[in-house]
């Protein structure tokens, strides 16, 4: 077998000359395989998903009136129970808008930025439970509406 700069000729091939060694891919092929933005849409996917579970987390930890949350807080609705409840809604509306923008539903991005809306705001209002998850929640939702915004409605080779 006659070796030069990584190639190999093989008897029994007439001549032609084999790669012995694979190149690696190229980040310029692999930007070519995703639209652009696609980044921001899965950012935005995961995301609102965590953001879902951990406000149906935090919801029912609220209905269960659990010690997680700061004693003698006042509530802009009601008490803890009502809020836990109105977390539990926007945790479960949330999941599903993530479950669809991965399904890549059509529904899903405007769902999505709507129930991220709602829990941006709804963390501003609980900075009163739980003041610094809140506030890094808020920003959170903020980048996800960003993402669903300005990435969302690309189609796959646009």
């Amino acid at each position: 077998m006659n070796r030069q700069a990584g190639m190999a000729t093989e008897a029994g091939t007439s001549g032609r000359t084999t790669s012995a060694r694979t190149e690696p891919q190229r980040y310029s092929e692999y930007a070519e395989s995703e639209p652009r933005g696609y980044g921001w849409v899965v950012f935005a996917g995961t995301m609102i998903l965590m953001a879902g579970t951990l406000d149906v987390i935090y919801g029912i930890a609220a209905v269960a009136k659990s010690k997680f949350y700061v004693a003698n807080t006042h509530y802009v609705f009601s008490d803890l129970n009502t809020w836990g409840w109105i977390t539990l809604v926007i945790g479960a509306i949330m999941m599903c808008a993530g479950v669809g923008i991965f399904a890549r539903a059509a529904w899903a991005r405007w769902t999505g930025v709507a129930a991220a809306s709602i829990g941006a705001i709804a963390q501003i209002l609980s900075i009163a439970a739980y003041p610094w998850l809140a506030v890094a929640i808020f920003a959170t939702e903020i980048l996800v509406i960003y993402g669903l915004v300005v990435h969302g409605g690309r189609e796959p080779g646009e």
